[in-house]
């Protein structure tokens, strides 16, 4: 074209092009057809946030407010790897996996605090007993004796020295700092395996628990079956009863029973898989001891994986429901609970709402909608007990919660147990 219309035409097109929009009209010409027009193009989504970003975001803004100075250090202990106990499997041979973890420098955190609470007892009627023979000076020796024995009995029965747990749960664990990993577990000749990995703080709510010889227990939310094992190393279960309302889930508490429980004892846990809101109507006051171990955030790992996140966007209203549902459980709980027995709710959460506020709101229903007392317990002494491996939040106003340390790595875990009067 531009040679048809010679140099000067030549020329005056060229300009005539340089003058034109990008992909528009020549300049001077108007609006021109529409096909010259640019349109700018608009996602049809807004930008995917990972989830783990988002429950960290969330974090942020709530558990600063919670923690104020603590914060940080529970966020980095948070993204880093996690710690683990290993829980002895009693059904298995466990002298030589012992003396194997012993060489490794990891102590049973269990018996270590029993017997720092037995120590204590005993300083604690020592002392007493020493105050009570300076007031009977005057008295005989026989009197002097009987006296001091009567104090001593009085000293080891206080209730802030009792440490009221199982002593036939065994967990292995390393010292503050150790960054070792345990190795993974083996089968003995029966195939069962040695010992199982947890976070080991996930045992407290079993030890607070208290399980007493031919107490029937009930497990309400038993996936994937940590604490049901627990719950069974103790040996003194009348009655085990545990449930969870995923089938899928139930499937892996089944295999967790199969590889580390004798099958004459795995065919007297009852397994279900109900939906355990309704288990108040189902079985009502029949047991002794629950375990209402509740779906919630699960902190940790909402902000390490992005796998079955809560915090994903189409979570948002279940996660938004979850202290509705985790009150509705623990309701369930108490109302599955005979008079005078005991429930345990546990979270691996930090959050006061699905922590402290659902406790509160269970005992207020509890008293007017069924007339039920319940009793707070308290379980400071946990915090004196296990003070060396775990790191406790002191203002805590119900139960107790540890929180994730940089050196003790456990957590978070929060339990609360209450009696029905």
């Amino acid at each position: 074209m531009m040679a048809a219309l010679g140099g000067g035409g030549g020329r005056a097109a060229a300009a005539l092009l340089r003058r034109r929009g990008p992909g528009g009209p020549p300049a001077g010409l108007g609006a021109g057809p529409r096909r010259y027009r640019y349109k700018e193009k608009w996602a049809a989504t807004a930008p995917r946030i990972p989830p783990t970003r988002l429950a960290l975001h969330h974090f942020d803004v709530n558990y600063s407010l919670q923690l104020k100075d603590l914060w940080p250090s529970v966020r980095a202990s948070l993204l880093c790897e996690q710690k683990y106990g290993a829980l002895l499997n009693n059904f298995s041979p466990v002298d030589h996996v012992t003396q194997e973890l012993e060489l490794l420098n990891a102590t049973d955190f269990v018996s270590e605090a029993l017997k720092k609470a037995l120590r204590s007892q005993r300083g604690a009627a020592a002392e007493e007993a020493g105050r009570g023979e300076s007031r009977s000076q005057e008295g005989s020796g026989e009197g002097r004796t009987a006296m001091q024995a009567e104090t001593m009995t009085q000293a080891e029965t206080s209730p802030p020295l009792r440490p009221s747990v199982s002593s036939n749960i065994k967990c292995y664990t390393f010292p503050r700092g150790d960054i070792t990993r345990f190795r993974p577990a083996r089968p003995d000749a029966l195939g069962l395996l040695d010992y199982y990995l947890m976070d080991a703080a996930s045992l407290l709510p079993v030890l607070a628990l208290n399980v007493q010889p031919d107490d029937f227990v009930l497990d309400l939310c038993a996936a994937p079956g940590g604490k049901t094992l627990a719950l069974l190393q103790t040996g003194i279960c009348g009655y085990l009863a545990a449930n969870d309302v995923s089938i899928s889930r139930t499937k892996r508490l089944y295999q967790i029973l199969h590889s580390y429980v004798p099958k004459v004892i795995r065919e007297t846990v009852s397994v279900t898989s109900c939906d355990g809101r309704d288990w108040g109507q189902l079985q009502g006051s029949t047991f002794h001891k629950v375990l209402v171990d509740v779906p919630c955030t699960t902190d940790r790992h909402s902000v390490m994986e992005e796998e079955n996140n809560i915090f994903h966007r189409r979570r948002t209203k279940e996660r938004q429901m979850l202290p509705m549902l985790q009150l509705q459980l623990l309701m369930a709980g108490i109302l599955a609970t005979k008079p005078g027995g005991e429930v345990v709710y546990s979270t691996c959460s930090l959050s006061p709402l699905q922590n402290e506020y659902v406790i509160e709101r269970a005992v207020e229903i509890a008293e007017t909608q069924f007339n039920i007392s319940i009793h707070v317990e308290d379980l400071s002494h946990f915090r004196t007990l296990f003070q060396d491996t775990f790191s406790f939040f002191l203002d805590c106003r119900l139960g107790e919660l540890v929180l994730p340390h940089l050196t003790a790595n456990f957590g978070p875990m929060y339990f609360c147990k209450l009696r029905r009067m």
